[in-house]
């Protein structure tokens, strides 16, 4: 076998490994925020505040489309969205809600007692599964609900200005 034809695969497998590289690095900015029309789930979460008292997001608890930002006290980008986050509650008062994702609920107050707390009402999710039905693929994530019970908009990783302009035009429905 001529030693060009050895090497041949393994160039392939070089140049097909850069260019899985490049897309994950650089990856279309669309790709973090997406327009959904399926059902929220109908889990039921115990409220941080006194778990026992309930929430569920669908459908929604007012009758607005809501958001609902699951977010941990342990996720550096939580923190960072935080000021969006709390930017998004005061000018749509009563329509953003919280769900602490796998996180321990002195954890979860910690954090906000630190930071603020911007919502109306902040679910529990200690095992993880309602995180889950959402479609959840990281903390933080942000969901909008509409009042029928519909997830309108989903947007994965952390608010930023742009993104915080999405979920505001999605609110206001």
């Amino acid at each position: 076998m001529k030693r060009w034809q050895a090497i041949l695969p393994l160039a392939a497998l070089v140049g097909l490994g850069t260019l899985g590289a490049i897309q994950l690095m650089r990856p279309a900015e669309d790709s973090f925020t997406a327009k959904a029309d399926r059902i929220a789930p109908a889990t039921v979460f115990p409220l941080l505040s006194d778990e026992s008292q309930t929430i569920s997001f669908a459908p929604p608890p007012v009758d607005k489309p809501v958001m609902v930002n699951l977010f941990a006290s342990w996720c550096a980008p939580c923190r960072a969205e935080h000021p969006d986050v709390t930017a998004l509650a005061e000018s749509h008062p009563g329509q953003v809600y919280g769900l602490a994702y796998k996180d321990r609920t002195e954890d979860t107050l910690g954090f906000l007692g630190e930071l603020g707390n911007p919502f109306e009402k902040i679910g529990v999710d200690a095992s993880g599964q309602g995180g889950l039905e959402f479609g959840l693929t990281g903390v933080p994530e942000t969901f909008v609900i509409s009042p029928d019970g519909k997830i309108i908009l989903h947007v994965r990783g952390p608010l930023d200005a742009e993104r915080r302009k999405q979920v505001s035009e999605a609110l206001e429905g």
